[in-house]
């Protein structure tokens, strides 16, 4: 579903911030993406969502090159930065019926998905208010609305837990099983171990821009923690 090919991305001409990264993601895996501030993590996955430009690599999705195709590419993906910037005059219901209009999702189906994720989330009696009067975690549940709505191949996350309640945390890990379950594929990253490690069935560790260690979840913690080994490699 995602094919990410010696990846580079260097900021200012000096600083690289992503190193000939190669990392595949196949339908049904939830991927981790874990790494320190200023690994590379946010840049990856802006790169992949087709929102950053890269100096070297390619990016595929579901073989279309997010670089050349980049309408086709987009069709099947869902980014959701740490920090949603919504437009925040529109309501809720009216920025998802924007999202949804933006790609083509027919009326019956929409509103299906949006009172469905809107049960999920405890979202129903605040699509009429205005996203500007939002909390920051009910913000967070309507940008994953959004982001659901016209049933993508491949969701893109960036810290998506942080600013979310434990009830919508554990929605939202739900809903990520449910869609993998389906043949989706989710590539996130997060900074809380003990999710990646019960969420996951595959992971990736960057420092510095560079990949350090990626696979199967047990190919990479082995007989420890995924904390200790994420300690061990970062700290070389």
């Amino acid at each position: 579903m995602l094919e990410i090919r010696h990846l580079k991305k260097v900021y200012a001409n000096t600083t690289v911030a992503v190193d000939d990264l190669t990392l595949t993601v196949e339908a049904g895996d939830i991927y981790g993406f874990i790494g320190q501030n200023g690994a590379g993590k946010t840049t990856t996955l802006r790169s992949v969502a087709g929102i950053l430009d890269f100096d070297g690599g390619e990016i595929l999705i579901d073989g279309h090159s997010i670089q050349k195709e980049p309408i086709a590419a987009k069709k099947l993906l869902a980014y959701i930065p740490d920090n949603p910037d919504l437009y925040e005059f529109l309501s809720g219901i009216g920025f998802l019926n924007f999202i949804a209009d933006v790609y083509g999702v027919p009326v019956n189906e929409r509103e299906a998905c949006i009172e469905h994720y809107a049960d999920s989330f405890e979202m129903r009696a605040h699509l009429n208010s205005q996203i500007a009067s939002y909390s920051h975690g009910m913000k967070q549940k309507i940008a994953i609305m959004g982001a659901l709505i016209h049933k993508p191949r491949l969701l893109l996350l960036d810290e998506p837990f942080v600013g979310l309640d434990p009830k919508a945390s554990f929605t939202l890990k739900n809903i990520m099983r449910e869609l993998c379950g389906e043949g989706c594929a989710i590539f996130f990253s997060t900074h809380v171990l003990e999710v990646a490690e019960k969420l996951c069935n595959k992971v990736a560790i960057i420092k510095g821009g560079k990949l350090v260690s990626n696979g199967s979840m047990e190919e990479v913690r082995g007989d420890s923690s995924l904390e200790s080994i994420f300690l061990e490699l970062t700290e070389q």
